[in-house]
């Protein structure tokens, strides 16, 4: 069975475990999320449940998103995932909270990664520069395009681009704390995405 959340990432802090070591803790503000949908086979040819987090401005709501959350006696919601494999018992309209995780979980973090702007191959993609000194012009280029023969660029060649801004998965990351009357995760570790950005939080698709 899959646990999940939505939440908002606030930042990193540390805390200290008994023996006296120091963990690195990103802090995720985790509100009860609210189960907006539920699917099933019959209807939708699989099984998962859609929850909401976040209220979302009634200025930036239509009426297909408030009628899609009145079935749920909530607002629409800001930031929806879909979770499968979830706790059967969970009803349309139901909470979720950070309570369904316990310290010691193993979990999956997906968020959107901080936005570079237009970066050359050297930092977007890892590759190494040239030579700086005795004469050389060629520093941090991207190197060939490619063989003479075809006489264009194949598609998937590393060059120069915008970075960031992409989605972005950390796995196997360890549950230190849950603080249910702050509705606070603290996860061992860093996770992707800038501040007061959105996060899910799912169990690990790899944990042994």
């Amino acid at each position: 069975m899959t646990k999940g959340i939505l939440g908002r990432k606030i930042g990193m802090t540390q805390v200290f475990a008994e023996n006296g070591e120091v963990i690195p803790v990103t802090v995720i503000e985790a509100e009860p999320n609210v189960v907006l949908q539920k699917k099933t086979v019959e209807s939708d040819g699989y099984e998962a449940i859609q929850i909401g987090f976040a209220d979302q401005k009634k200025s930036n709501t239509n009426k297909p998103q408030e009628g899609h959350a009145a079935k749920a006696n909530t607002a629409p919601k800001r930031f929806m995932k879909e979770i499968r494999n979830f706790d059967a018992s969970l009803e349309v309209g139901n909470e979720v909270k950070v309570d369904t995780f316990t310290a010691g979980d193993v979990v999956d973090v997906t968020g959107t990664s901080k936005g570079k702007g237009f970066q050359g191959a050297i930092k977007r993609h890892n590759q190494s520069r040239g030579p700086m000194s005795h004469g050389s012009r060629y520093h941090r280029r991207p190197g060939s395009m490619g063989p003479v023969a075809p006489n264009r660029v194949f598609k998937g060649k590393l060059l120069p681009g915008r970075m960031g801004g992409e989605t972005v998965t950390v796995q196997n990351l360890e549950i230190v704390k849950v603080d249910t009357d702050r509705n606070l995760l603290l996860v061992k570790g860093n996770v992707p995405g800038a501040k007061k950005s959105y996060v899910s939080v799912q169990s690990a698709v790899k944990a042994k």
